[in-house]
């Protein structure tokens, strides 16, 4: 089974590099949680991204028995797959999970660590990540990994190899936001791999607040996927991303408490 290619060096100077290659998007979304496969594609498209997720063990890559699956609805080439281990509680399953699909994609090496603590929470299980990234690095995979936002946690997943680290914002499917924009200042700050906001994002406003903090990318599924019109979420959430992302690269304005500032100059005055 061939996997889409990984998309061609972007003709930006502003594109996200993960590992040796370049994406002209910053967003990334996932595939699963839409109400058909139709809608999936146009969701994709709407999104701009050139990297979407794929969870292994949920999501048939082909059909069968005369159904398809997501490679046939997708364009051939047109998006990198990034696999990833949801639904993993244990570093030997993400491990496992993993290794699959390298077989699956004949090869793929970028990969989407997740090692989830619990069935509430899916907040991630720190040890068993570590655990997991370790192997994988070690077989020469490429991993971006799904983590807390942990300043020293990040820190070390970075010095372990990993092509870039993934802090969630809020919890996995909340839709809650951004909870703590200073661990992932903190983050941002000492990162010299990408640093992907993933988990909790719940509308556009979210997503541009990601970017204006500096964060190189964000990642998401729900809101996108368990909006009332998915494929015009789709496309704000690409404008937002695009936004945020143009505003911290321009520099937002100091901010001065406890004081007006005239917009207009004060001097020369009609009197």
């Amino acid at each position: 089974m061939n996997a889409p290619v990984e998309a061609p060096l972007a003709a930006s100077a502003d594109g996200l590099r993960i590992g040796e290659a370049v994406y002209a998007s910053r967003l990334l979304v996932g595939t699963g949680k839409y109400r058909n496969l139709d809608e999936t594609a146009r969701a994709l498209d709407a999104s701009g991204a050139d990297i979407v997720t794929v969870a292994i063990r949920r999501t048939p890559l082909t059909g069968d028995n005369g159904e398809r699956g997501l490679l046939d609805v997708l364009p051939a080439g047109r998006y990198t797959l990034l696999p990833n281990s949801a639904g993993c509680y244990s570093a030997d399953d993400a491990v496992r999970t993993l290794r699959l699909a390298r077989e699956l994609l004949d090869g793929h090496a970028l990969v989407k660590l997740e090692v989830l603590g619990d069935q509430k929470t899916l907040f991630p299980n720190m040890p068993e990540t570590l655990r997991a990234a370790e192997t994988l690095i070690r077989d020469g995979f490429q991993v971006m990994v799904y983590c807390s936002d942990d300043p020293i946690q990040a820190r070390v997943l970075e010095q372990m190899g990993c092509v870039a680290v993934m802090p969630l914002a809020s919890l996995i499917g909340s839709g809650m936001g951004i909870l703590n924009p200073w661990n992932l200042k903190i983050i941002i700050a000492e990162a010299k791999v990408p640093v992907i906001v993933d988990a909790g994002i719940g509308t556009a406003s979210d997503a541009a607040v990601a970017m204006e903090l500096g964060c190189d990318g964000v990642l998401m599924n729900t809101a996108i996927a368990h909006a009332r019109d998915p494929v015009r979420m789709a496309g704000a959430m690409k404008q937002a991303v695009s936004a945020g992302r143009n505003a911290f690269l321009a520099g937002r304005m100091e901010r001065v408490p406890y004081r007006a500032v005239a917009s207009s100059p004060t001097g020369g005055l009609i009197t």
